[in-house]
């Protein structure tokens, strides 16, 4: 059965750190580009960060997160992760991670050649 597990959710307070990691199982992560997503109440889920298969080249789908989440791969553990530092109350949201062709948006879209879906963490940034 192939599946993408998200972790390392919880709460946190603003100007702290997480890191959230995407653990495959019954496929290998190696062939795809790996996405982050979240979902915030009563939003629509929105690109975060993605990684190419190589690992060599990362997206900010989300400008507000550039210089805050770095996303990174290791093809050895079959596990890709999302840095947050700074986090802020606006991203709090349920994270998920997904598995693509590649990074590419079409009509600025980053859910263009999903795969698979992990089921998400939580994460919940306040006082």
């Amino acid at each position: 059965q192939l599946q993408l597990v998200e972790s390392g959710g919880g709460l946190v307070q603003p100007g702290g750190s997480l890191r959230l990691s995407c653990a495959a199982s019954g496929f290998s992560l190696n062939y795809y580009a790996i996405a982050w997503f979240r979902q915030a109440p009563g939003k629509e889920r929105e690109g975060v960060s993605c990684i190419t298969r190589s690992g060599y080249l990362t997206t900010n789908y989300e400008e507000s997160v550039k210089g805050r989440f770095t996303i990174s791969r290791d093809n050895a553990k079959n596990t890709v992760y999302l840095q947050m530092n700074s986090l802020k109350p606006e991203d709090t949201a349920v994270y998920y991670c997904a598995s693509k062709d590649s990074c590419r948006t079409i009509a600025g879209s980053a859910l263009y050649g999903v795969k698979e879906w992990g089921k998400g963490t939580l994460v919940t940034v306040s006082l």
